[in-house]
């Protein structure tokens, strides 16, 4: 962890607060935190994304399509580094894909999940609620950083339904309207989930 002796007993009482976009790749994850961002809102980009970038940059070995393992482990780390950053913030933090995320790549691969990463899924939680963007054809779009097809996109999302599950975490499926609408709607479930 953090080099000022921080553990994951000090994260405890942030997890509630920290909120994980998850869901589909290319259901609109992106662009619903940038305006979540544009409300004054902490947001974290993908780690999988800025991962890709500087192994690009470094023509690295971490990469999803050299390095499954390596690129998941990279992933774990730069979300790990998100959250400490997090801490010391106040009020909602919203991550595009975390921890768990990684830990799904494992499963949608169907290869064990090395330990270490699903103790970090277990001890470094956010809120139970997580916010899943579905598959969306009308407006998924590869790109240089999401090399997949639309179908391997969809079945990644099916998997990673049954690790949320299994972590105890309760997928909230967004709905499939405008960025404005899902704005709304996540910052209502946090309002209602504030007055319970």
């Amino acid at each position: 962890m953090a080099d000022d002796g921080r553990g994951t007993e000090d994260f405890a009482h942030d997890a509630g607060r920290f909120f994980l976009l998850s869901g589909c790749s290319g259901g609109g994850k992106s662009t619903l935190l940038a305006a979540l961002q544009e409300q004054g809102h902490l947001a974290f980009e993908e780690p999988g994304r800025q991962v890709v970038k500087a192994q690009m940059l470094i023509d690295g070995p971490g990469l999803p399509w050299r390095d499954q393992a390596l690129f998941a482990e990279l992933c774990v780390f730069c979300a790990i580094q998100q959250m400490e950053a997090a801490v010391c913030s106040t009020g909602p933090v919203f991550f595009d894909r975390g921890i768990v995320d990684a830990v799904a790549f494992f499963d949608y691969l169907g290869r064990e999940v090395p330990a270490h990463l699903e103790r970090a899924a277990q001890l470094l939680r956010y809120n139970a609620t997580v916010f899943l963007t579905p598959p969306w054809r009308a407006i998924y779009a590869g790109d240089n950083e999401r090399r997949h097809s639309y179908e391997e996109a969809v079945a990644q999302y099916h998997a990673s339904l049954k690790t949320f599950a299994r972590f105890g975490y309760r997928p909230v499926e967004l709905p499939r309207t405008s960025v404005g609408e899902r704005v709304d709607f996540v910052l209502a479930c946090l309002e209602a989930a504030a007055a319970v």
